[in-house]
């Protein structure tokens, strides 16, 4: 595998500007608009407003960049959208690469953790709906997943569970983790830690772009009702 692909088994992978800390003034919007962003149900398009790819209208270039997965008899909705953009696509494939590479030294369970708890907290159905199946793969158990949706002080969660879970809401609510947050994580090295931020803010943009170009969940996927609501 290359770090430009998705891996096929994501669980057994083979062997833009400057960040800076919001202050508190800033950091209370943010929160405000992602609370707002969370409860606004017309967020979540019934109908896509960037049409994915039908084979029939994909330019050789297209053709070429999803060539390989037209091998595999599926090419999810999220690709015949962002093929739209050939040469973002292939960008967003190299990066997207890299999380769910065996490169990112987060465990396979451990990133699926985070990734579910970034969709569930953007609202993401599309990117929960496949991320559920993964992180089952990887180890996550069903009683598992359904706690990922009431947060890290869900009862049954280990220390490092919680921590990972709370720098997430943290991320995702205010782009910083917290010294205490980051002292909690302190089982993981520092490239993990590291990781798990690059984990949390991929999975951001995913949701960003599944969530406002309106991607529809893929035939064989079923919408949560707790993200229907």
């Amino acid at each position: 595998m290359t770090i430009g692909r998705f891996p096929d088994r994501p669980c057994k992978p083979p062997a833009i500007g400057p960040l800076w800390r919001h202050n508190q003034a800033a950091g209370a919007i943010v929160r405000q608009a992602a609370t707002t962003f969370l409860e606004d149900d017309q967020r979540r398009l019934k109908q896509p407003r960037i049409a994915p790819l039908k084979d029939e209208e994909m330019d050789a270039d297209q053709r070429e960049i999803l060539g390989e997965r037209f091998k595999t008899g599926k090419v999810f909705n999220i690709f015949r959208t962002l093929s739209k953009s050939p040469k973002a696509y292939k960008g967003f494939m190299r990066w997207g690469g890299y999380i769910l590479s065996d490169y990112n030294d987060l465990s396979p369970r451990d990133r699926e953790l985070v990734i579910l708890r970034a969709g569930f907290n953007w609202k993401s159905g599309y990117e929960w709906a496949q991320h559920v199946r993964i992180g089952k793969q990887c180890g996550l158990t069903d009683e598992e997943v359904e706690r990922i949706k009431a947060g890290p002080d869900a009862d049954g969660w280990s220390a490092l569970d919680a921590a990972m879970l709370q720098a997430t809401d943290e991320l995702t609510s205010d782009a910083f983790i917290t010294d205490a947050t980051w002292a909690r994580l302190s089982e993981l090295s520092e490239k993990q830690k590291m990781d798990l931020v690059m984990t949390v803010g991929q999975y951001t943009q995913v949701s960003m772009m599944l969530n406002s170009f309106g991607i529809q969940l893929d035939d064989d996927l079923t919408l949560d009702p707790d993200l229907a609501k």
